[in-house]
């Protein structure tokens, strides 16, 4: 059986750490790294993306793991991704920190009037970067909640958001199944966002195949508890064999 290395490095596992597993379950670490490796041999989605969703799953803001960002980066710029490809899917990992306001806006409305509190009263700004958006039909009304309770702030998000989204550097299409990943997420799982991109990257001509494959890169993901434990794993049962060994 190949390890993840000697498969063209096309796995989101940790070298030592799956020949690790190996050597204490040969049959399961088969079976896994059958299944885990399945979205890079499937070739459903071209191998860049395959590895920029890798960085999206493993840097987003809900998950930071370091050494996922870094293997999937280094993959990325192998499969031909560029800087600034790599740098918008960081840029997105940034911002999906937006669904903490679009879950507790919200309830903080809710909350505010059912015990009679009132917000400050403020003087109206102008928000062009929101305006824009409403304007081309892009404005989700979720945001509502906290664009009332501040619309200046809001707005700042929004131009942030706009600067990415707008950038051009990724196909429409790609952008869509990056926010898949980044909301189907094991660490995130934001339904609304889920069905909302899952909808426009119908629209914007993914298949439902493609969107399969987001959604098992997700899955995917689970592995990273072994990469994570086994090697801990390995040096605990170490420590305490040499202390157990001791007169």
């Amino acid at each position: 059986m190949q390890t993840p290395e000697q498969d063209g490095d096309k796995a989101p596992w940790d070298g030592p750490a799956f020949a690790e597993l190996r050597a204490w379950d040969q049959n399961w670490a088969a079976t896994c790294l059958k299944m885990t490796t399945n979205p890079w041999t499937s070739v459903v989605l071209p191998r860049k993306l395959v590895e920029l969703i890798g960085v999206a799953l493993n840097a987003a803001c809900t998950n930071l793991n370091p050494d996922g960002t870094r293997r999937h980066i280094r993959a990325a710029l192998e499969a031909g991704a560029t800087r600034g490809e790599i740098l918008v899917v960081l840029k997105c990992a940034s911002v999906m920190s937006i669904h903490s306001c679009s879950l507790g806006a919200p309830i903080l409305l809710e909350e505010a009037k059912a015990a009679g509190v009132q917000p400050a009263p403020k003087k109206k700004e102008r928000t062009p970067a929101c305006d824009k958006m409403k304007a081309v039909g892009q404005w989700n009304e979720a945001w509502d909640p906290f664009y009332e309770l501040d619309p200046v702030w809001t707005d700042q998000f929004m131009a942030t958001g706009l600067g990415i989204y707008a950038s051009g550097v990724l196909p429409p299409k790609d952008v869509e199944l990056l926010s898949i990943a980044f909301d189907a997420s094991y660490t995130h799982m934001y339904a609304p966002g889920t069905r909302r991109h899952i909808k426009a990257a119908l629209k914007a001509g993914a298949s439902m195949e493609e969107i399969m494959e987001v959604l098992k890169l997700c899955v995917v993901q689970g592995v990273q508890a072994c990469n994570l434990g086994v090697p801990i794993l390995a040096e605990e049962l170490a420590r305490y064999e040499r202390k157990s060994s001791r007169p």
